[in-house]
């Protein structure tokens, strides 16, 4: 392809409110171009590889018995509403009507209607497993769309859903799916890390999410230095250490502390450490409130919380919590409330001779011990991981990294068969529930995460699986040496005959030019053919991560450049 003639529209300038490296470099290379808050064209350069993420998802999804199909992206509310999620979805969820006023969303997902599509075609334990997938576009009406493609409000997602006879039988596929994951984004060139996760609004009763690594992620990667254990920050186990302490327990005694409320003014007030602390917060759950507890230098984590009450919850107000506990935000303690429900965090057992707010305004207390001053009703893994946190599984160091999901599996069990009534008949022509899994891949993320991963102060730096193109060739003055056209165009078909994507700079500028885009865009391998690299029978090759160029004879440039080329 030769640039001359190619739509390439790159920028010496990233637009102003472009919000991560991604994004920036996307529309300064070509490949995007913004239309609206989170919608994007996709123009040629753009488009070459977020076709190759999806042929290699397709390779993949095949190579494990997934039947591609092409599913909607308008569904019907009924559908929804037999779910229960027309109602709890949100705003996010884009509703619309047609010409008769009947009602439609533009899908942020596809569980409904690939349920319906299997409720009305799988009647027999025959047909089972099945597993069934698509690329499609997905909308969803983000409140404050941002880093570009990456929470963009429309963007191309592949959708699988397997469909089971059983529990054990939707286990194994899981795994074949899960396998299946790792060969994409290890084709793709990509460093990444599986991590436990929640399932969050999909459901289900087991999550793994799939975080390419990168110091620009939004997500926090909590994994293990000896074994394989990994999990995002929402969902990391925290090992319960029991409590052990041989100091003896004190009386309550009040204190007071006009204006400071927070454990970190008290703590300095008091020259205690935070970890002596019993933090008090109060949220709502079905309209009730509820307290819980945890340690003074420990963060709560809201998704553990929701998942140990199996109900979602809410901060509590201002109000809200002055009725509960009858004193200001800040000075709440579980002395007292015998009434109100406590749960706390496991840490919370290591606590001797708390202190915590004394429920009254201006006033906390010391001296407060679990079971002789408050009751719980049960001691729960609650707060996040820490870096001082050991591996729940081995026992050994944990890091943190940043990551940014591009992949979700999903272990759905029957919570949209049962509701949709999906059911097929067994070996005893017995009707029973259709077991479901789940495995979505961001198409659209997955390109703008390997920039995230792979890039410096000059642009792009692809991995060779998802370049554009594979090889740039610049040809440096055509004008004034006949030879420079003849060779280029000899080396480009010799190089396009054995299958190298090739991409030639032809253009009438000064070689400074050409370098720079060729790195802005960032393909992985260039070739430089002028007059004096003629003059020496050679090439001038270097690789878009490689700090010096290399000359090379002009006769083996072509089998060089397979040699450095997997699966040519």
């Amino acid at each position: 392809m030769k640039l001359s003639r190619y739509f390439l529209p790159t920028l010496r300038q990233a637009p102003s409110d472009a919000d991560n490296v991604s994004v920036q470099l996307m529309q300064r290379s070509g490949m995007i171009r913004k239309v609206a808050s989170g919608i994007y064209d996709w123009l040629p350069l753009g488009l070459r590889v977020l076709r190759k993420v999806e042929i290699i998802v397709r390779e993949e999804m095949n190579a494990i018995g997934g039947l591609e199909v092409w599913l909607p992206v308008i569904q019907p509310k009924s559908l929804w509403e037999e779910t229960g999620r027309w109602q709890v979805y949100g705003k996010e969820l884009l509703r619309i009507k047609d010409r008769k006023d009947a009602e439609f969303c533009f899908a942020p997902t596809a569980e409904e209607i690939i349920t319906d599509l299997a409720r009305k075609e799988l009647r027999s334990w025959r047909q089972l497993p099945l597993m069934l997938y698509q690329f499609g576009l997905k909308f969803r009406d983000e409140i404050r769309p941002r880093f570009g493609v990456m929470r963009a409000r429309e963007f191309l997602m592949k959708d699988a859903y397997s469909f089971h006879a059983d529990e054990t039988d939707a286990g194994a596929y899981y795994q074949k799916a899960y396998e299946a994951y790792k060969k994409i984004f290890n084709r793709c060139g990509l460093k990444f890390k599986p991590v436990e996760a929640q399932s969050g609004a999909i459901g289900g009763s087991c999550s793994h999410e799939f975080m390419v690594l990168a110091e620009t992620g939004e997500a926090t990667v909590v994994s293990c230095t000896k074994c394989d254990y990994g999990a995002n920050l929402e969902r990391a186990e925290i090992k319960q250490i029991p409590a052990s302490s041989r100091e003896p327990l004190a009386s309550i005694e009040e204190f007071a502390t006009p204006g400071v409320h927070t454990v970190t003014d008290v703590a300095k007030l008091t020259w205690q450490s935070p970890a002596k602390f019993l933090k008090t917060q109060i949220y709502m759950v079905e309209g009730k409130a509820l307290m819980v507890l945890i340690r003074g230098d420990h963060e709560l984590n809201e998704a553990k919380l929701e998942a140990a009450l199996g109900a979602p919850v809410l901060r509590a107000t201002e109000e809200q919590y002055a009725k509960a506990m009858g004193c200001p935000v800040g000075f709440a303690g579980p002395q007292g409330h015998n009434g109100l429900a406590i749960y706390a965090d496991f840490a919370i057992q290591s606590v001797v001779n708390g202190i915590t707010g004394a429920n009254k305004a201006g006033r906390h207390a010391k001296g407060v011990n679990c079971n002789r001053d408050f009751q719980v009703e049960g001691f729960y893994d609650l707060r996040q991981a820490t870096p001082e946190d050991p591996c729940p599984r081995c026992g050994g160091k944990t890091e943190f990294a940043q990551g940014i999901e591009v992949g979700q599996t999903f272990k759905l069990g029957t919570k949209y068969s049962k509701a949709l009534e999906a059911v097929y008949l067994d070996k005893a022509q017995k009707p029973q529930v259709m077991v479901m899994g789940c495995y979505g891949i961001g198409v659209s993320r997955v390109v703008a995460a390997a920039i995230e991963q792979g890039h410096d102060a000059n642009g792009i730096i692809w991995p060779l699986a998802l370049a554009p193109f594979q090889v740039a060739v610049v040809v440096i003055d055509e004008a004034d040496d006949a030879r420079v056209r003849l060779a280029a165009d000899k080396l480009i078909v010799e190089l396009e005959a054995v299958g190298i994507e090739v991409l030639e700079d032809d253009r009438d500028l000064k070689p400074g030019v050409k370098f720079k885009d060729a790195d802005l865009i960032g393909i992985p391998l260039r070739l430089v053919i002028s007059r004096k690299t003629l003059d020496a029978s050679c090439v001038e090759f270097k690789s878009r991560a490689g700090k010096e160029p290399e000359k090379w004879p002009l006769a083996e440039a072509a089998q060089k450049l397979v040699a450095l080329i997997p699966g040519l």
